[in-house]
């Protein structure tokens, strides 16, 4: 016998309307209804006139959050792999897949007429799929469920929810969800302590990021020092660099993850004017920085270069003996999620002595509080450019820092 919270039993009777959204925390049971509601919404409509889809921020993470869980529950026969044509088979509908990242995929919308539409992720679509999206439910029968972490309280799809549409809409704490383990909530609860992520991914409010960024760090910094002598071994490590323009910094940062792919350790830390430097000098300090950290700690294993200075990058490959890669550049607000995460749950530490420039990056970094979106402030007041290069040498793990 399937069994439901009460919130999930609410919705199941009661989003009938045309916008059926669930808003909330993380793991507080939005999404598992729907691995049921699916296949009512799709067996519903079955033989009508329109199409049915499902839009996600990625293909990626449709396949991931929605196809896998689907197959789980009821078998690859009646939920088919999205195929190569962006489309999949489920329950007896041939079913539209596409992800909402980029406003290129409004092209894939134009002209369509969609009967149902289940949306994964709606924060992180783009405003204009969804505009789309909004004139293609052109049926009397039309219906779209989506459900949606909470962001900045200005994000468009606040708006839309708060607007006179037809919607049935749910708002969901963490507590909602009578299934999850005391141990995980208290663990989830402390991961997100002090800050914006709290609000958010715990009591599920739409909160304004305003004031210090890492306030874990700042209010406890000494609790994240760790020494020398008692790093692990085995750390695979990375050294990320962020190039800085007349008015900011080059910076260099290397850290080390365990085996585990749990544990962040910022090995060491360098931050250099940017104002006059030529790029020999960055090669310079780059190589002399590298040396450092391999006569203090082993073998590099990587190094990932600011991305939008390739003949730099370049260069720094040609004249070096490190394996230089382009960073991955993630997006920003990601990367402040995974080191709240690490800070909440004491997997991001510091060596003494070593990393003095990365603490002060640490500790001063605040939210743009003139953006509508979570922005970190970037306006030479605090020394941005160290965090970018200590995100640019783990953020190739941030997946499996995430789940750690």
């Amino acid at each position: 016998m399937l069994s439901l919270t009460n919130k999930q039993k609410e919705y199941w009777k009661n989003a009938n309307h045309r916008w059926n959204i669930k808003s909330g925390a993380t793991r507080s049971g939005k999404t598992y209804l729907d691995y049921y509601m699916i296949p009512r919404r799709i067996r519903e409509v079955h033989g009508k006139d329109g199409l049915v889809m499902i839009i996600g921020n990625t293909k990626t993470t449709l396949q991931r959050n929605i196809v896998e869980p689907l197959q789980a529950v009821w078998g690859a026969s009646l939920v088919s792999d999205i195929k190569s044509d962006n489309t999949a088979r489920m329950f007896g509908e041939k079913v539209h897949c596409i992800g909402a990242d980029n406003a290129a995929r409004v092209n894939q919308l134009r002209g369509s007429g969609i009967k149902y539409c289940y949306g994964d992720e709606v924060v992180t679509w783009h405003k204009d799929v969804f505009s789309m999206l909004k004139s293609r439910l052109d049926h009397d029968y039309s219906k779209f469920d989506g459900t949606c972490n909470p962001e900045n309280p200005q994000h468009w799809f606040k708006k839309f929810m708060d607007s006179g549409a037809d919607i049935f809409r749910q708002d969901y704490t963490i507590y909602d969800n009578d299934f999850l383990s005391p141990t995980v909530v208290r663990a989830l609860e402390q991961e997100y302590a002090d800050s914006v992520f709290f609000d958010r991914f715990i009591l599920g409010k739409w909160t304004l990021a305003e004031g210090l960024i890492y306030t874990q760090f700042a209010n406890n910094e000494q609790a994240f020092y760790i020494d020398k002598e008692d790093l692990p071994s085995g750390l695979t490590i990375s050294v990320g660099v962020d190039i800085g323009g007349n008015g900011s910094n080059h910076a260099f940062v290397a850290t080390g993850i365990d085996r585990s792919m749990t544990n962040v350790y910022a090995l060491k830390a360098r931050s250099m004017p940017a104002k006059g430097t030529e790029v020999e000098d960055i090669v310079n300090a780059f190589n002399a920085f590298c040396a450092e950290v391999e006569a203090e700690y082993g073998r590099i294993d990587y190094a990932f270069s600011d991305s939008a200075e390739q003949a730099i990058k370049n260069t720094l490959r040609a004249k070096s003996k490190y394996n230089v890669q382009n960073s991955i550049k993630n997006e920003i607000i990601d990367r402040i999620r995974c080191e709240s995460l690490m800070l909440g749950s004491g997997r991001l530490h510091l060596v003494k002595g070593q990393t003095a420039d990365l603490a002060n990056g640490l500790r001063e970094a605040v939210w743009d509080d003139k953006k509508q979106e979570d922005k970190r402030l970037d306006d030479g007041t605090s020394d941005i450019d160290i965090m970018d290069a200590f995100e640019y040498s783990w953020e190739y793990r941030i997946k499996q820092l995430i789940r750690g």
